[in-house]
């Protein structure tokens, strides 16, 4: 006996088919989708950091005892860096052995957003170089601070004078009543690992500082160029704001006399010369407390911001 279909069963079947039927493609749709995420990223290729290669020659100066680091005096790097003396991390650190100072070697620099470091070094087959004074070409160009006392920590900080990013005397003395911070740096040094680095730690540092209910009730950063001829306060203020995205009311950029600039760098042991068309430095960060007191004196770049931050609280209690 054939059973007729009412309509509403008819409809009820269609709309159960219906439904099978999209769930069947959404199945294959999403099974489709995953396959397609993770064999081929839907199309698209995975972002991979920027990076830039240069090949480089140099002397090498010193082997750091971290053993991942290599002082080189290096020729200019074509459309980047002049010739200077400068610290490179090795990505790998076996290609170290069997350096010595004094070898010549060549090598790419690969430059980063952030970051930078050297790979592919090959020791030259030729005679030792003297280590205690710079290539000819640089030689000309060379000059160092005058040796002052250096300063520790618990000493007072002197009173030197500058000039800021808008044009103004500053001294050290106006800032007595806040923790005080500053580094040294030049607008135009291109290595992420160095003054970019200090200037992008201060930025960072600044904002945190400006979140933290613990935070001292006064504070100031000072970024102090150790390049004034090239970096007067009209440069500063253009790198402050562009570069640095800085607020003034907590952050300043300093030029001056070069005198007094050196009298600085020398006491906290910043070294810095110019060779050629650029300036060779290592790297100081300072921290003072509202009294006027050193508290800490940080080497180098591998200090991070929160590390930064806590001993600027620390100076503030």
């Amino acid at each position: 006996m054939r059973v007729q279909n009412s309509p509403d069963s008819i409809k009820e079947r269609i709309t159960v088919n219906f439904c099978l039927s999209m769930n069947q493609v959404f199945s294959a749709f999403l099974i489709g989708a995953l396959t397609c995420a993770t064999f081929c990223g839907c199309g698209k290729e995975e972002q991979k950091p920027e990076t830039k290669t240069y090949p480089g020659r140099g002397i090498v100066k010193e082997l750091e005892p971290d053993g991942k680091t290599v002082v080189i005096s290096h020729e200019a790097f074509t459309n980047y860096m002049p010739a200077m003396t400068m610290p490179f991390e090795a990505k790998d650190t076996n290609e170290l052995r069997g350096l010595s100072t004094g070898d010549s070697v060549t090598f790419n620099l690969v430059v980063g957003a952030t970051h930078g470091w050297i790979e592919n070094i090959v020791r030259l087959d030729t005679p030792k170089t003297n280590t205690n004074s710079p290539p000819p070409e640089q030689q000309q160009h060379l000059s160092f601070t005058h040796a002052l006392p250096p300063l520790d920590e618990g000493d007072m900080l002197p009173d030197y004078k500058f000039t800021n990013e808008l044009g103004e005397a500053t001294h050290l003395s106006q800032f007595r009543g806040r923790v005080l911070a500053f580094t040294f740096f030049f607008t135009s040094c291109p290595f992420p690992d160095f003054c970019p680095r200090m200037t992008s730690n201060f930025s960072e540092a600044a904002k945190k500082l400006k979140a933290m209910t613990n935070a001292p009730a006064q504070w100031q950063l000072l970024s102090i160029s150790f390049d004034p001829t090239n970096d007067t306060p009209k440069r500063l203020l253009n790198y402050a704001t562009t570069i640095a995205h800085y607020n003034p009311a907590n952050w300043s950029f300093l030029t001056g006399d070069p005198a007094q600039i050196g009298g600085l760098a020398d006491q906290m042991e910043e070294n810095f010369w110019r060779e050629a068309n650029s300036v060779g430095h290592n790297l100081r960060t300072v921290v003072v407390d509202a009294k006027g007191q050193i508290r800490n004196i940080i080497p180098g770049n591998k200090w991070t911001v929160d590390e930064f931050v806590q001993d600027v609280v620390k100076a503030g209690r």
